[in-house]
C-alpha cells in the first residue's frame, strides 16, 4: 500500500511540475509578447533569429554608409554647379568686353573680377565636409589643389591629390566612392591641335605638343636668326627660321611645344592656345593675363586673343556640366540602392517578428486551459491521495 501510494504520490507530483512549468513558460510569453525567450524554447528558431539579426546589423552599416555618401554628393553637386554659376557670369561679363564695348580701365576691372572668381575656384576645388576634401580622390585628409603666387597673384594650381578611388562596400558585392578624383571632372583630356594668336608668323609644328591651357610664345632676334621661349625667356632655341617642326620646351615644367617657324616674320609675344587641355583654373588665368595685359599689346590685339579665349570657358562649362550629371547619377544610383538595403532591412526585422511574436489570444486560451488542468489535477490527487483502508472496506 504505502508503495503504490508512494509512486501515485511522485507521478502526480511529476504532472503538477510539468504543468507548472508549462504555466510559467506561457506567463512568461504573455509578458513579454515574445514567443523565443531564451534558446531552449525553441533552437530551429532561435537560430534563425540569429542569422536574422546579424542581417539586420550588417544592413544598418550599409545604410548608414549610403547616407554618408549621398550627402557628400550631394554637397559636391552643389559645389560643381556653383563652379558652373561662376563660369556663366564670367563669360557673360567678357563677352561685352571683347565686343570693345568697355575701356581699357573696365577691362582692368574685368581682370580683378577674374581674379576673385579664380580665388573662389580653388577654395572650391578645396572644399571639406567632416574634415574630409570633397576632390582629392582616396587622398581626403589635406587639400587636393596647392596655390603657387607671383606678388600676390595665382600663377599655377597643381593637384596634389590621389588619382585613385576611395571605394566603399555600400552594399554586398557593390563599391563605389563619394569622393571625386579632382583632374577628372575639373580638366579636360581632348587635345586638339594648337591655335597660335599674334602677330609673329608663328603657327603649329607636325608634332603633338604637351603644353597645356595657355602658353605664351615670345620671339625675339631677327630675320634667320629668332629666339623662341615658352617659360618667359628663362631658357630659349634658336632657329634660323627654316624649322617646320621646332620643339620649344618649357624649362621648369618638360612641357613641349613644336612651332613651325619657316613664316615667322615679325618679333612679339603670341598667345598659344591648346584646345582641349584646359583645366578651370589655367583657364582663369589665361584670360586674367590677357586682360591685364602685361605684354603691352593693343587694344584690338587684346580683343582678339580675349574672343580666342572665352572658348576655353565654353570647354570648362561644358566639363562641369558633365561632371554635375555624373554626380547626379551616382547620388541616384546610390538612392536606388539605399532603397533597396531598407527593404531587405524591413523583411528581415518582419521575418524576426514573426518568429518571435507571441500570439497573445492564443497564449491566453492555453494559459487558462493550464490553470484548469492544474485545478482539476490537485483535485483528483487530493482525493486518490486520501484512500484509506475503510475505502476497501465497504
Amino acid at each position: 500500500m504505502s508503495g503504490a501510494l508512494s509512486s501515485i504520490y511522485n507521478n502526480v507530483n511529476f504532472a503538477l511540475h510539468l504543468n507548472t512549468e508549462a504555466m510559467i513558460r506561457l506567463q512568461e510569453q504573455a509578458s513579454t509578447g515574445s514567443e523565443v525567450n531564451r534558446t531552449s524554447d525553441d533552437p530551429s528558431a532561435a537560430y534563425r533569429v540569429l542569422g536574422l539579426n546579424s542581417q539586420v546589423k550588417s544592413l544598418e552599416n550599409y545604410s548608414d554608409h549610403l547616407s554618408d555618401a549621398i550627402g557628400i554628393l550631394e554637397l559636391s553637386s552643389t559645389v560643381i554647379e556653383e563652379m558652373v554659376s561662376s563660369f556663366r557670369d564670367t563669360k557673360g561679363s567678357l563677352t561685352q568686353i571683347s565686343n570693345g564695348i568697355y575701356d581699357e580701365a573696365a577691362r582692368n576691372r574685368a581682370a580683378e573680377g577674374v581674379k576673385h572668381t579664380l580665388e573662389q575656384m580653388v577654395m572650391l576645388a578645396n572644399s571639406e565636409h567632416t574634415g574630409q576634401y570633397l576632390f582629392g580622390g582616396g587622398s581626403t585628409a589635406s587639400a587636393p589643389y596647392l596655390v603657387q603666387r607671383t606678388n600676390g597673384e595665382i600663377t599655377s594650381v597643381t593637384y596634389q591629390g590621389s588619382y585613385q578611388d576611395r571605394n566603399i562596400e555600400m552594399a554586398p558585392n557593390v563599391q563605389s566612392s563619394a569622393f571625386y578624383v579632382g583632374e577628372d571632372i575639373f580638366r579636360s583630356d581632348q587635345r586638339a591641335a594648337p591655335v597660335f594668336v599674334g602677330s609673329t608668323g608663328s603657327a603649329g609644328g607636325t608634332g603633338t605638343s604637351s603644353v597645356r591651357g595657355d602658353t605664351w610664345l615670345t620671339v625675339t632676334g631677327s630675320a634667320g636668326n629668332y629666339n623662341l621661349s615658352v617659360d618667359g625667356g628663362l631658357s630659349t632655341v634658336n632657329t634660323d627660321g627654316t624649322n617646320a617642326n621646332l620643339a620649344v620646351t618649357h624649362s621648369t615644367t618638360g612641357e613641349i611645344l613644336y612651332v613651325d617657324t619657316t613664316q615667322i616674320s615679325d618679333t612679339g609675344v603670341d598667345l598659344v592656345r591648346a584646345p582641349g587641355t584646359y583645366d578651370i583654373f589655367s583657364a582663369l588665368i589665361g584670360i586674367r593675363d590677357i586682360l591685364s595685359n602685361e605684354n603691352n599689346f593693343t587694344d584690338a590685339q587684346v580683343r582678339e586673343m580675349l574672343n580666342s579665349s572665352l572658348s576655353s570657358l565654353d570647354e570648362m562649362s561644358g566639363v562641369l556640366i558633365e561632371a554635375v550629371v555624373s554626380t547626379g547619377s551616382r547620388i541616384g544610383f546610390l538612392d536606388d540602392l539605399s532603397d533597396n538595403i531598407q527593404n531587405l532591412e524591413f523583411y528581415a526585422e518582419d521575418e524576426t517578428t514573426r518568429l518571435l511574436e507571441a500570439d497573445i489570444a492564443q497564449i491566453a486560451i492555453d494559459l487558462s486551459r493550464r490553470e484548469v488542468l492544474y485545478q482539476m489535477s490537485l483535485s483528483i490527487a487530493a482525493k486518490v491521495m486520501s484512500v484509506s483502508l475503510l475505502d476497501f472496506l465497504r
